[in-house]
């Protein structure tokens, strides 16, 4: 069939898949190799938080020794931490919840949750389904990073401060701190700010006690005051 084709000056078709010449592959085949992208493969070493470390090297061991624990997986550890920031005035201006949930995406680094009322209270004005508020919770990697910016950054830059209350726990080791500002938080941009907000953020550990959670927060760095 080639043969006959040459012999009417027409050229022979190539067969699919087939090279060509200079070694090229023609038909679908080399238009999927044209297409795909190459694989982008990172070198960057992945770091632990500095936090975690601390806690791996020198809190295990302080409080083992402190509480006489018998295992280390009996130390307690930090499991979460709950960032809330409720706002009342959302009631007359909507709009400030759609900035309450960029600052805590920016505080946070990821994406909050918006609240509800979850019923209707006629003397506030409150219809039951509006958003109030916006909270976001952050584990594992991200909470490392966040205790470690609030305890070395956010909180030293706190107006007149002196230290955090050390009572402020719900008798399951569980710590609450309540904050007036978000502008203590490096990551708020001055000029993007509509109002003043407070946020309470809450440490949930696996602490059985109090005394047990106040001390794995103080030997992680948390300022509590003297009295």
């Amino acid at each position: 069939m080639a043969a006959e084709k040459k012999a009417k000056g027409e050229k022979p078709s190539t067969p699919k898949g087939e090279r060509g010449a200079g070694g090229r592959r023609k038909g679908k085949a080399a238009e999927a190799d044209s297409s795909s992208p190459a694989s982008v493969v990172s070198t960057t070493e992945a770091v632990a938080p500095r936090l975690l470390e601390k806690y791996k090297e020198q809190v295990v061991p302080a409080m083992t020794r402190q509480f006489k624990y018998k295992n280390q997986m009996q130390v307690p550890r930090l499991d979460k931490i709950v960032v809330n920031m409720g706002l009342g005035a959302a009631v007359a201006n909507p709009k400030i919840i759609d900035t309450a949930v960029e600052e805590l995406k920016a505080i946070s680094g990821q994406k909050p949750v918006v609240t509800r009322a979850k019923k209707a209270i006629a003397n506030f004005k409150l219809r039951a389904g509006i958003p109030i508020g916006a909270m976001v919770t952050i584990r594992s990697v991200r909470m490392w990073e966040f205790f470690d910016r609030l305890v070395s950054i956010a909180l030293p830059r706190t107006r007149d401060f002196k230290g955090v209350s050390r009572k402020a726990f719900d008798g399951k080791g569980n710590y609450t701190l309540g904050l007036r500002e978000q502008i203590i938080f490096p990551e708020i941009n001055y000029d993007k700010i509509d109002a003043i907000k407070g946020l309470n953020i809450s440490f949930v550990t696996t602490a059985k006690t109090d005394e047990e959670g106040r001390a794995l927060l103080q030997q992680l760095g948390m300022p509590f005051r003297a009295n």
